[in-house]
C-alpha cells in the first residue's frame, strides 16, 4: 500500500527571512493556501507539499533581487501564482501582471491575492497572445510553461526596448537556449543566456534564460 502524503505545510526554513522580509508571515499564508486549496484544485501536487518551500516559493524568490527597481512584470501562464506572487511578496516595488487563461487558476489567483493581502498585483485571465497589442512592460517572466522557443513567441513582443525575460527552466535551460537561439534573435533578443540563482541557499539553484531585447542597456 502507498503510505500516505503529508498534507501540513512545512515551516519556513531560516533563509525565507532573507528573501521575504517582512512578507514572511504572508508568504507563509501563501505556503498554506498552495497545500490546502491548491492541492485540492489541482494546481500542486499532493506530493509537492512537503517541498513547497525549497522547490517551489524559495526556487522563485532566489530570482527576484535580478529585477530592476520599480519594474513593471508580467508572469505568463502564473497558474497558481509561481514565480508572479511570490515576487510581489518579496519585492513589493514591483507591479505584477498575473496572466493566466483557466478560468479555475484565475479565481484561486484572485482569492490568493485577496487573502494573502498583496497590493501589487493584477490578475488578468486572457493568453499572451492577446496582450500583444497592448501596453509594454519591463520584464516578463514565465515558470515551466512551455518550450522556450514558442515561450519567446509568446512573451518578447510584450516588452517594452530593453526589457528581460527570466525564463525559470530546468535541467533543460542550456539545451533549450541553444536550440530556440535563432528563434529569439529573430524575435528582437539581444542577448540571451543561463543564470543560476540561489547557488548559496538552494541544494539545486534555479536556472533562468535571461533574455534582453531592443538596444542594449548600459551602466549608468
Amino acid at each position: 500500500m502507498t503510505p500516505a502524503v503529508s498534507r501540513e505545510t512545512p515551516p519556513p526554513p531560516d533563509v525565507a527571512r532573507s528573501l521575504f522580509g517582512p512578507a514572511l508571515d504572508r508568504a507563509n499564508a501563501y505556503a498554506e493556501l498552495l497545500a490546502s486549496a491548491g492541492v485540492e484544485r489541482g494546481l500542486i501536487g499532493p506530493r509537492e507539499v512537503p517541498r513547497l518551500w525549497e522547490r517551489h516559493l524559495l526556487n522563485c524568490a532566489v530570482v527576484a533581487p535580478a529585477v530592476e527597481q520599480d519594474a513593471s512584470v508580467v508572469d505568463i501562464g502564473s497558474g497558481a501564482g509561481l514565480p508572479g506572487l511570490v515576487w510581489a511578496l518579496c519585492r513589493p516595488d514591483l507591479q505584477l501582471t498575473l496572466v493566466e487563461s483557466m478560468l479555475r487558476r484565475v479565481r484561486f489567483l484572485q482569492e490568493a491575492v485577496t487573502d494573502i493581502g498583496v497590493e501589487n498585483v493584477t490578475v488578468v485571465r486572457a493568453r499572451a497572445e492577446e496582450l500583444h497589442d497592448g501596453r509594454r512592460c519591463d520584464a516578463v517572466t514565465a515558470r515551466a510553461v512551455a518550450p522556450l522557443d514558442r515561450l519567446a513567441a509568446w512573451c518578447l513582443p510584450l516588452l517594452r526596448p530593453g526589457g528581460t525575460l527570466f525564463a525559470l527552466k530546468g535541467e533543460s535551460a542550456a539545451q533549450e537556449l541553444e536550440d530556440g537561439f535563432a528563434t529569439l534573435r529573430g524575435l528582437g533578443a539581444t542577448t540571451a543566456r543561463v543564470e543560476l540563482y540561489g547557488e548559496d541557499v538552494l541544494d539545486v539553484p534555479t536556472r533562468v534564460v535571461v533574455v534582453s531585447t531592443g538596444p542594449a542597456r548600459h551602466p549608468r
